[in-house]
C-alpha cells in the first residue's frame, strides 16, 4: 500500500515477524515424519473433493484454480497479513486521509503503525497455534504464497497444529487428517461453485469497514461507555450479557454496523454449518473413527484450552464463531431433512436467497420463503 508522510498505518512486516517470535513452538516431529504428514495432507485433500461434490452435489472446474498450500505457523501468519492488507486497504488509506500533515503527522503515523503492527502480531501468534485449516477467500498471489487466478482464494492446511490436536485428542492420525480435509475442501467448494459468494462477501466486509469510525477519540470514548455499562450490571446481568455472546469488538460498533454484522454473522454461520454437516455427512463412509473424532473434538471446543484461552476467545469474539458452527450445522441439518439437499442449494441462488441471522436460528422460515412462496 503506497504509504503517506513515509509511514504505513500498520507495520506488516512487524506484525510478522512479532507472530513469528512470539507464537508457540510446534509438535516434536522428525524430518521423515514431518513429510510425511504433508504427503497425507495432500492426498487428503485431493480425495476430499470428490467425496464433497459427490455429497453436496455442488461442483464446478474452478476448484483445481484454487491450490491447497500444507504450511507451518509462521506459514499461515504470512499468509494471513497478506489477507489483511488486501481486505483492510481501503479503510487505511481513509484513515491516512485524516492524519495530520507535515512532519508530526508522519512521527505519528511511523510510531502508530509499529503500534498497531505488534497488536496484530500478538493476535496473530494467539491464533497461528489453534488454526487447523482456512480457506483464505481474499488472498492474493505472493511469491511463496500462490492463489487462484482471478481473484480467487487458497486453501491452507496447517500441518503443526493438525499434529498436535489429533495427539492431544488420542485420535487415528489418518482419520482424523481426512476429517480436518473434508471440512475445509467443503470451504473451496463452496466459494468455487458459488462464483457470487466472494464478491458479496467482499462487499458487505467493505460496507462494514466503510462505517468505521477513524477518529480515535471517538472510539476510545465509544469504548469506554461500553465498559462503563457493563461495570454496572449485577452479575446476573452480566451472565447474561455472556450468554448473549457480545464481544468487546461488538459492543463498540456504530448501529449501521451491527446490522451489517448481522448479515455476515449469516453468511458465516452458513458457510461453518455447511462444513460441519459435509463432514460428518461423508465421515462414516470414509473416516472409520468419525464418531470418536466427533465427540472428542466437540468437546475440546467447548472448553477451551485454559481460562486464559476463554477469556481472549470472548474478548475477540472467537466463542461467536463456535455458536456459528452449532447454529449453522442445525440450520442445514433441518432444511435438508425437510426439502432435501437439491432444496438445500437453493441458498446458494443469490445473495437474495442466503438465511437472515433470525432464519438460522428458524429454519422453517427460510424454506417458506425461498420455497413455499416461489412454488
Amino acid at each position: 500500500m503506497t504509504s503517506i508522510g513515509g509511514a504505513e498505518m500498520v507495520d506488516w512486516n512487524l506484525a510478522v515477524a512479532t507472530a513469528t517470535r512470539l507464537m508457540r513452538p510446534g509438535p516434536e516431529v522428525s524430518r521423515d515424519e514431518a513429510r510425511a504428514v504433508v504427503t497425507e495432507l495432500r492426498r487428503h485433500a485431493k480425495s476430499s473433493e470428490a467425496h464433497v461434490r459427490s455429497f453436496t452435489q455442488m461442483g464446478t472446474d474452478a476448484l483445481h484454480d484454487t491450490p491447497v498450500l500444507v504450511v507451518d505457523r509462521p506459514g499461515w501468519v504470512r499468509a494471513n497479513v497478506a489477507g489483511f492488507r488486501e481486505i483492510l486497504k481501503p479503510l487505511l488509506e481513509k484513515m491516512q486521509e485524516r492524519r495530520p500533515g507535515g512532519p508530526g503527522g508522519a512521527v505519528l503515523g511511523a510510531v502508530g503503525g509499529k503500534v498497531t503492527g505488534v497488536e496484530l502480531g500478538m493476535l496473530l501468534s494467539f491464533l497461528a497455534s489453534r488454526v487447523l485449516g482456512q480457506y483464505e477467500t481474499f488472498a492474493p498471489p505472493t511469491r511463496d504464497l500462490p492463489a487462484g487466478a482471478n481473484g480467487g482464494g487458497r486453501l491452507l492446511l496447517v500441518a503443526p497444529n493438525i499434529v498436535q490436536v489429533e495427539r492431544e485428542l488420542d485420535v487415528d492420525p489418518h482419520d482424523f487428517r481426512l476429517w480436518v480435509c473434508l471440512h475445509e475442501e467443503t470451504h473451496r467448494t463452496q466459494f468455487t461453485a458459488v462464483p457470487w459468494l466472494r464478491d458479496h462477501l467482499e462487499g458487505e466486509i467493505q460496507s462494514f469497514l466503510g462505517e468505521t469510525e477513524v477518529d480515535p477519540m471517538t472510539v476510545l470514548e465509544r469504548l469506554r461507555e461500553a465498559a462503563a455499562s457493563l461495570a454496572g450490571k449485577n452479575q446476573g446481568e452480566a451472565d447474561a450479557e455472556a450468554e448473549g455472546g457480545r464481544s468487546l469488538v461488538e459492543i463498540v460498533q456504530t448501529p449501521a454496523q451491527r446490522e451489517i454484522l448481522g448479515r455476515l454473522t449469516a453468511v458465516m454461520s452458513l458457510l461453518e454449518g455447511h462444513a460441519d454437516y459435509v463432514m460428518d455427512g461423508v465421515g462414516p463412509a470414509v473416516v472409520p473413527s468419525v464418531g470418536e473424532i466427533r465427540e472428542k473434538f466437540k468437546e475440546r471446543r467447548a472448553k477451551g484450552a485454559s481460562r486464559l484461552d476463554l477469556a481472549l476467545r470472548k474478548l475477540l469474539g472467537l466463542d461467536a464463531k463456535l455458536r456459528q458452527y452449532r447454529d449453522g450445522e442445525r440450520f442445514v441439518r433441518a432444511v435438508v431433512d425437510e426439502v432435501g439437499m437439491d432444496g438445500f442449494n437453493r441458498v446458494w441462488t443469490s445473495p437474495n436467497t442466503l438465511p437472515t441471522k433470525t432464519e438460522i436460528a428458524k429454519p422453517a422460515d427460510w424454506v417458506a420463503r425461498v420455497h413455499r412462496k416461489g412454488e
